[in-house]
């Protein structure tokens, strides 16, 4: 019994770590939350609003972030075909090599590129960001708790600081950002850039666009993980099923 009790206390602690470290993580502030089409059981990726978010990416976010984990051939689950792919990597530079010479050259982009980064180097990044380093964006959806809520807060989150708040030098308040002080500068602003399906440019809805776009990017096989996973679960019950059958009626001979 004093076993169990020392067990359950340990697990209590871990807990409440757990919760405290969250509570943290998140500035102590809670999210805002959108009802995601990709969210729940059945839920897809609205392809309208991930195709909107690719663009503001790269005409907005793409200048500072990467994407190094995604390849441009991937755009097609997207429903971008194959001349569009092909057009988006020949924007992009990459270096290739050796040629017949033994030199390095340079060559557009090609569908089995992935996203570049803005820039050479980390050095080179916190050098043009005033000592801040953008990270990758590949899977930031994943890397923070609520990651799609908490992408959309963070783009939404700007404001005045507080007056009772100063802000160090080349710093912005988000409501948001854990500690409230970012060095990045909101990115968005109203009509920034130009749908192309004639969808107005809000900032609202240039957050949750490129909030789709990267909860993508971050897990591009989720409806077929949940398709395989509610075909498993039907499965199991229907076998659940037979097998519950089959025991009745071996039982009922037996009585």
């Amino acid at each position: 019994m004093l076993k169990f009790v020392k067990l359950l206390s340990v697990a209590a602690l871990v807990t409440f770590a757990s919760l405290g470290s969250a509570h943290a993580a998140g500035g102590g502030v809670e999210l805002k939350s959108v009802s995601w089409k990709h969210g729940g059981l059945f839920g897809t990726y609205d392809r309208a609003a991930a195709q909107r978010g690719l663009q503001v990416y790269r005409e907005v976010c793409a200048g500072c972030h990467g994407l190094g984990l995604v390849a441009f051939r991937t755009l097609a689950d997207l429903g971008f075909s194959k001349e569009e792919i092909e057009a988006i990597a020949e924007e992009s530079d990459f270096v290739d090599g050796p040629d017949g010479e033994g030199e390095m050259f340079d060559r557009p982009g090609k569908p089995f590129d992935k996203f570049p980064s803005p820039f050479p180097n980390e050095n080179a990044a916190r050098a043009s960001n005033g000592g801040a380093y953008p990270p990758d964006l590949s899977l930031m959806t994943k890397a923070r708790a609520d990651g799609d809520n908490y992408m959309y807060s963070l783009l939404t989150g700007y404001e005045d600081a507080p007056a009772d708040v100063e802000l160090a030098d080349s710093m912005n308040y988000n409501a948001y950002f854990p500690g409230h002080q970012i060095a990045m500068p909101s990115p968005l602003s109203e009509d920034g850039v130009e749908y192309s399906d004639g969808t107005p440019a809000t900032v609202d809805q240039m957050a949750k666009d490129v909030t789709v776009f990267l909860a993508w990017t971050a897990e591009p096989k989720l409806e077929q993980r949940k398709s395989i996973g509610l075909k498993v679960i039907l499965f199991l019950l229907i076998l659940a099923g037979l097998f519950y059958a089959v025991k009745r009626k071996i039982w009922s001979d037996l009585h």
